[in-house]
C-alpha cells in the first residue's frame, strides 16, 4: 500500500481544486484500491483559495456577508485571522461579460471592510488572483473609505479607465487596517506598469483591445504618480490591486502558494507521502513562476518524494524530474471535449496516473 497525496490547483472555469482532486482519486482507486489517498486541494491566492483552506485540517469559520452578495463570505482562522478572496466576489469567472475598462474591485473592498471592522480579526490575508479588473485596487480602497477626486472635487467612478481622472486622493476617512497587518497573497511577480505590468500582460485576458491596454497603462501610471510609492515585483497582481493596497493601506506582498501552504500544513502532508500528484488547467512557463505547481514540486523535491502531474493542457513536455503526467486534451482529443466532460477525463487521468507508477 502506498500513500498518495493529490494536491491540484483548480482547472479555471472547469472544475474546482476539490472536484479535480476527487475525480483523480476516483480513477486511481479503480486501479489501486488499497492505496491511502490524501486529498489536498490547493490554491496560490487565486480562484478557490477559500475552498482549499476550508478543506485543510485547520478549523475555519465562514463569515457571510449578504449585504455584499447572497453567497459572499470570508474565512476566520484560529479566531483571529481573516482570509478574503478577490476572485470569489470580483473575479473574472463570475463576470457576466468582459468589461476591461469598467470592471472594478469595490465588492472586494466591502469584504475587506467587514473583516477589518470585526473585533476578532487581528490580521487579514488577501487572496488576489483571478481578478476581472485593472483598477489598481481603487474600487476596494473606495469601499475602505479612501476618496479619489477629479479636478472638480467630485469622486471619480468605478473602473480602470476612471483612474485617469484622479486629481487628488484623500485618506482621511480610510479605515485603519487591523493591528497585525494586511498581507497580499499573489501568484505573479509582475510590476504595476511597463511591458510586464498589469495592463500589458493581463488586461488582454480580461477583454482589453490594444487601444484599451494603452489607456489602462496610462491610467495606472497616472494613479501611481499620486501615491509616492515605487513600483515593485508583485504589485501588478489582480490588475494592480496589490499596488493600491500596498501604497495606501500599508499592506505587504507575499508569495501566495507559500503562505497558503503554511496555513494548511502542506509540508507535513508531503513528508508523509510516497507520491505527490499536482497540476492545473494549463501547464506552461508561467506555472513555474510562484504558482501552485512550482511550489508543490519544490516541496516534493525537498522531501525526496516523487511527483506526477495532471493538467488540462500542456505547453511543451512534462518536467524530466517528474514521473510523467497526463493531459486532459490528450485524453479527450480536443480542448472543447476536455472542458465539456472535464470530470470524465479527470477520472480517466487518475486511471492513467495509477498505471504510470
Amino acid at each position: 500500500m502506498s500513500r498518495i497525496l493529490i494536491a491540484p490547483d483548480s482547472f479555471k472555469g472547469s472544475a474546482t481544486s476539490i472536484e479535480v482532486a476527487e475525480a483523480i482519486a476516483k480513477g486511481w482507486r479503480s486501479v489501486r484500491p488499497d492505496d491511502d489517498l490524501i486529498l489536498f486541494p490547493f490554491a496560490d491566492g487565486g480562484e478557490g483559495t477559500l475552498l482549499a483552506i476550508e478543506y485543510a485540517p485547520p478549523l475555519s469559520q465562514r463569515i457571510y456577508c449578504p449585504e455584499v452578495s447572497p453567497n459572499a463570505y470570508w474565512l476566520l482562522l484560529d479566531g483571529s485571522t481573516a482570509v478574503v478572496e478577490l476572485a470569489q466576489i470580483s473575479g473574472l469567472t463570475i463576470l457576466p461579460a468582459l468589461d476591461p475598462m469598467g470592471a472594478h474591485t469595490f465588492a472586494f473592498g466591502q469584504l475587506l471592510l467587514m473583516a477589518a471592522q470585526d473585533s476578532r480579526v487581528e490580521r487579514i490575508y488577501c487572496a488576489l488572483g483571478g481578478s476581472a479588473s485593472t483598477d489598481a485596487g481603487v474600487g476596494a480602497l473606495m469601499a475602505l473609505g479612501c476618496e479619489f477626486l477629479d479636478s472638480s472635487g467630485v469622486s471619480i467612478g468605478l473602473g480602470g479607465e476612471q483612474l485617469a481622472k484622479i486629481a487628488s486622493i484623500s485618506t482621511s476617512h480610510l479605515i485603519a487596517p487591523p493591528i497585525g497587518g494586511v498581507f497580499l497573497l499573489v501568484d505573479v511577480q509582475s510590476p504595476l506598469i511597463g511591458q510586464n505590468g498589469a495592463a500589458s500582460i493581463f488586461s488582454p485576458q480580461k477583454g482589453a483591445t490594444k487601444e484599451q491596454v494603452i489607456l489602462l497603462e496610462n491610467a495606472l501610471v497616472h494613479f501611481s504618480s499620486f501615491t509616492g510609492f515605487i513600483d515593485s515585483p508583485g504589485s501588478g497582481a489582480a490588475g494592480g490591486t496589490a499596488f493600491g493596497l500596498r501604497a495606501l493601506w500599508g499592506a505587504k506582498i507575499e508569495n501566495g502558494a507559500k503562505r497558503i501552504a503554511e496555513l494548511c500544513a502542506l509540508k507535513d502532508a508531503i513528508f508523509g507521502a510516497d507520491l505527490v500528484i499536482t497540476g492545473e488547467g494549463r501547464l506552461d512557463s508561467q506555472s513555474y513562476k510562484g504558482k501552485v505547481v512550482s511550489y508543490i514540486i519544490e516541496l516534493a523535491q525537498a522531501a525526496g518524494v516523487p511527483f506526477a502531474l495532471c493538467t488540462g493542457s500542456i505547453e511543451g513536455e512534462f518536467p524530466s524530474t517528474s514521473l510523467g503526467g497526463v493531459s486532459l486534451i490528450q485524453l479527450a482529443g480536443s480542448m472543447e471535449m476536455a472542458i465539456k466532460e472535464c470530470d470524465k477525463y479527470l477520472v480517466e487521468a487518475g486511471v492513467q496516473l495509477a498505471h504510470l507508477v
